[in-house]
């Protein structure tokens, strides 16, 4: 939207550290950060959505607008998302607060699009973040996740610890500036066999070796 710049940039005037970025994401950067939730991937929980640009290509996708949960922090972009999306609803809150909050009733969101900037925030608020968020995501669902840096926003300790994998899909290249976007998913439970072939014992990620993959004693 044409006045959406000269609101990014004053927020981000304002508190830079909290907003990341001085503009909007270009068109380039919501494709492909949306590019595989379609109108059956379900309830998607948006993380701080600014002023839409990722809500208005999911709904170009088919997601319906009573099907989005947008958390926003900032509070003019609150209520532009509001007036914007009046069938979806909007949460002013910080993310980080979403361990703490029931936002649906068990685990039925197929996907989350994450526009927070990760890199300027604390490893711990970053656990807050991804694991309340993944706490509603169903099985097979996943964390969509850009950044503007040249690596994953999420560190490998943060994703051991919360039994992640993060996958690069692509960079759009023609964002201003270049953005990545990084999928997260659950890493799949391995089983070994401790004695008979009818006893195995469930592998968590607290069983796995940070650094080479390998299984450690339980």
């Amino acid at each position: 939207m044409p006045n959406d710049f000269l609101s990014f940039f004053l927020s981000w005037m304002s508190a830079p550290r909290r907003v990341g970025a001085i503009a909007p994401s270009g068109a380039a950067l919501a494709d492909l950060i949306t590019r595989e939730i379609t109108a059956t991937t379900g309830p998607v929980l948006e993380l701080g959505p600014g002023t839409g640009a990722f809500t208005y290509k999911l709904i170009k996708r088919g997601v319906r607008q009573q099907d989005l949960t947008l958390i926003e922090y900032g509070s003019d972009f609150m209520k532009l998302l509001q007036m914007r999306f009046p069938g979806a609803r909007v949460l002013w809150m910080d993310a980080g607060r979403i361990t703490t909050e029931r936002l649906y009733d068990g685990a039925p969101v197929g996907a989350v699009v994450s526009g927070l900037p990760l890199l300027n925030m604390s490893t711990r608020k970053v656990v807050s973040i991804i694991g309340g968020a993944f706490r509603y995501v169903r099985p097979g669902g996943a964390f969509y996740q850009f950044t503007y840096g040249m690596s994953c926003p999420v560190p490998r300790p943060v994703l051991d610890r919360l039994g992640l994998r993060a996958k690069l899909m692509d960079r759009a290249l023609l964002n201003v500036p270049p953005a990545a976007v990084y999928k997260l998913t659950r890493r799949p439970q391995m089983k070994i066999v401790t004695g008979s072939p009818q006893a195995s014992t469930p592998v968590t990620p607290e069983l796995m070796h940070p650094e080479r993959g390998y299984i450690a004693a339980p």
